[in-house]
């Protein structure tokens, strides 16, 4: 039986749980000799650096070396091309915690406290913490960037019915098990060899050569698995990994560069903050006829990947709803924050809990149900998206509405939810189904390409190198079936080797959840190359045409006698024999796309992901805090390459959404401090928030996809599906009183508490509930300034 579409245990499950699982800093104790790292954290939000000093440091016990920028041989730049993030600042700060010093110590305590003894003399300067202070003073990193259809101030001056609103979405803590980690060590042969927890090990090697000033093929980056990432680590990994590698060459010496829990919160970027400011023209039945949309996302002090993050809240501001007439504009803002940077969904949320919070506020205003709303803007077959990509789905998603709608009994339970509201007037209970049709590429182009080597041994075994990372997703899993499913072989003959750029080189991230989608693909050539140079020599042996020998179960045979076979093991020693190569390179690239950012037109996407989800809360109304009753899935994974780990995707996915959506609240004061540094207090979602029912399902029904057996990416679009949570705590809220109801994220006790009061009496503006107001925790204002 092919191991395609079987629900197979995590490939490291058993070493989790045995606590055998190894990581990038797992191979620090085979090195006596080994130097530990630690920053030097600006006190300022913004300042220029005067004077650092050096020697206070070297008084300390143990300390062996520090790092400035004067140290840095090569470029001091760790930025994706833009040349905005140098590894170590020269003359000015842009975060309150910046590092602007490593020092190096026998062990991580001498390093902390060498770090503590410098004296570093600062120039405080203005800053802008922020965001809707950086957009009163203009302070953009990137952009406009515009999306463009139809005539929008026709449309809009041709709409029956007008809403004006605006939404703020706020960050999020990736909060990875493992912190960011390095080991650099000098190998053998004179080069740098990294070890980093990296989702992105060729972008890794690429910084490290430019701080370093030598060329690739002198760095090696290996990432064995990750802890986590969630977007955390895919370009924001280098910065660290160059640390230790720079820490490596000055002092001649192993460096491992760790972070405790605290430092990570401190000095890593987050899901970016936006707002959203809309005005949308509909007819008496709720269809949407225009919309035009403004975008700001906080960037915080670099380019990194905003741009990106930024364009994709762009193509999925109509999430999965035909828009006719749309205009919309997006700015990334400077602040002196942290970089923002990918995380898991890269901006899609964002776009799609605006069109969310559109029709909801079309719904409140025609007195129409939110669902009923969402159900008559739903794409139809033969439409395309603002972006002008056919939505090939469309079908597919109407049927799987229907089907949740159905097996939820959402009508009923509407109404029995009313009943009950009715009786209640101090608690109340709301519903709520919302929809994602989540884009599968990167819009990027280059970055849709992947390589993989196979090597076959003699004894019938095989090594598998790809250019994906381990985050714990289930990747190497899944390529490990696809390669035993691809050869003929049972999994245990299959080995999936750590990711290294030597094995493989210049690869893509391992994002945009497209890692199956394209390194199986490529895993999938290279062994079709090796059967194909089999089948000749196997044919031979068994008297059949080449065309016909099969390879199944570890045995070959033909494929109208399978009882004639012989073993793989033998075919393969006598291939070897004959001198046939037994090694193969694969290649894929995602074909058919194009994406021009200057006409905002184009095929962005290979596919579309889609799903639905019905969720149920509770709400206390003298305090505003809630429970969830009960979440119900349906998703679309097309033919899974493992339903386990897919379901387990699905169920991620979603509760990182609902901690995005509901709990997880970053704060900065007036000085740019973070003040939620760690779990005491960062709420993340616990046990808590998990709903006595929790139901998820997968949709059989939906369109053929292009991937790999015709499976479907499932690593980000879920997320998307807890905005149902959100629209059923507004639903819950509207029925205290009159809408529209202002709940920002996240959906916080206190913001629903305010959002109630406000429908209490009947307020239009719902100022404290957190929309848009700058007085909300996320907007403590600093002095304003161009940046």
């Amino acid at each position: 039986m092919s191991p395609i579409g079987q629900p197979l245990p995590h490939e490291s499950a058993f070493d989790h749980v045995r606590g055998r699982a190894c990581y990038a800093d797992d191979a620090a104790g085979r090195f006596r000799d080994l130097l530990h790292a630690w920053p030097v954290l600006s006190p300022h939000a913004h300042a220029r650096i005067r004077q650092i000093g050096r020697e206070e440091a070297f008084a300390q016990p143990g300390v062996a070396s520090v790092l400035t920028a004067t140290d840095v041989p090569g470029v001091n730049d760790t930025s994706s091309g833009v040349f905005d993030e140098p590894l170590l600042p020269i003359e000015e700060v842009f975060y309150h915690g910046q590092p602007v010093a490593w020092v190096l110590g026998e062990s991580r305590e001498a390093a902390r406290l060498g770090a503590a003894a410098i004296p570093v003399d600062y120039e405080p300067l203005p800053s802008v913490i922020g965001l809707e202070e950086a957009i009163e003073a203009q302070c953009w990193l990137a952009g406009p960037f515009r999306l463009n259809r139809g005539e929008f101030p026709t449309a809009w001056e041709r709409s029956p019915f007008q809403v004006r609103g605006s939404l703020w979405m706020g960050g999020q803590e990736h909060f990875s098990l493992e912190t960011q980690a390095a080991l650099a060590w000098m190998d053998a042969n004179g080069g740098v060899f990294v070890r980093s927890s990296t989702q992105h090990p060729s972008q890794t090697q690429e910084v490290v050569a430019r701080v370093l000033g030598l060329p690739r093929h002198r760095i090696t980056v290996e990432c064995p698995r990750m802890g986590g990432a969630f977007g955390g680590k895919e370009v924001q990994a280098a910065p660290y990994a160059a640390i230790a590698a720079l820490g490596c060459l000055k002092a001649g010496r192993p460096v491992l560069v760790r972070l405790p829990r605290s430092l990570d919160m401190i000095l890593t970027g987050k899901r970016h903050p936006f707002l959203g400011r809309f005005r949308a023209g509909f007819t008496r039945d709720g269809n949407l006829l225009a919309l035009q949309v403004e975008l700001y996302a906080d960037g915080g002090w670099s380019q990194d990947l905003s741009a990106g993050v930024l364009w994709r809240a762009l193509l999925h501001l109509d999430n999965a709803y035909w828009i006719p007439a749309i205009e919309a504009v997006g700015f990334v803002c400077r602040t002196h924050k942290t970089s923002q940077t990918a995380f898991r969904g890269f901006g899609g949320p964002q776009g799609a809990a605006l069109i969310e919070e559109v029709l909801t506020r079309i719904a409140h205003h025609l007195d129409l149900s939110p669902s009923l709303v969402r159900e008559r803007n739903l794409y139809r077959a033969g439409q395309t998206t603002p972006y002008g990509q056919e939505v090939r789905e469309a079908e597919s998603l109407r049927a799987l509405w229907d089907s949740l709608w159905k097996q939820t009994r959402y009508a009923e339970r509407a109404e029995e939810i009313a009943e009950a509201n009715r009786l209640n007037p101090h608690g109340k209970r709301g519903i709520a189904i919302t929809p994602v049709k989540f884009g599968i590429s990167f819009t990027r182009g280059c970055l849709n390409q992947a390589g993989a080597s196979v090597l076959l041994y003699r004894d019938g075994s095989v090594q598998l190198h790809h250019g994906g990372t381990e985050m714990g997703q289930g990747l190497q899993t899944k390529i490990r079936q696809i390669a035993a499913s691809s050869l003929g072989l049972p999994l245990e003959s299959i080995r999936v080797m750590t990711t290294r750029t030597d094995a493989i080189p210049n690869s893509s991230p391992t994002a945009a959840s497209s890692g199956c989608d394209l390194s199986g693909p490529a895993v999938a050539e290279a062994c079709r190359q090796l059967l194909d140079r089999l089948r000749p020599l196997a044919g031979k042996r068994l008297g059949c045409p080449a065309r016909l020998v099969c390879f199944q179960d570890g045995r070959v045979f033909c494929e109208h006698e399978p009882t004639r076979s012989l073993p793989f093991t033998q075919l393969v020693e006598e291939a070897y024999l004959q001198s046939i190569p037994l090694f193969a390179q694969g290649f894929y690239r995602t074909p058919g796309l194009s994406f021009d950012p200057e006409t905002g037109q184009g095929t962005p996407f290979a596919y579309f992901a889609i799903g639905a989800a019905v969720s149920e809360v509770e709400i206390d109304g003298f305090t505003g805090e809630y429970r969830i009753l009960s979440v119900e899935i349906l998703h679309d994974v097309g033919r899974s390459i493992n339903p386990l780990i897919d379901r387990g995707q699905v169920e991620g996915a979603f509760f990182q959404g609902l901690g995005w959506v509901a709990c997880e609240e970053l704060l900065w004061d007036r000085e740019g401090r973070l003040r939620t540094a760690g779990a005491s207090t960062y709420k993340l979602p616990s046990w808590s928030e998990l709903p006595p029912r929790f139901a998820v399902r997968f949709f059989s029904r939906g369109a053929e996809s292009p991937a790999i057996g015709g499976s479907k990416a499932v690593g980000e679009p879920p997320l998307l599906l807890a905005l149902s949570v959100r629209e059923a705590l507004k639903a819950g809220i509207a029925a205290f009183g009159p809408g529209p109801v202002d709940l920002g994220l996240p959906a916080t006790p206190e913001r629903v508490y305010w959002a109630i009061e406000a429908a209490r009496r009947g307020s239009q503006a719902g100022k404290k509930a957190g929309g848009a107001d700058p007085r909300t925790p996320q907007l403590c204002l600093g002095a304003a300034s161009q940046s």
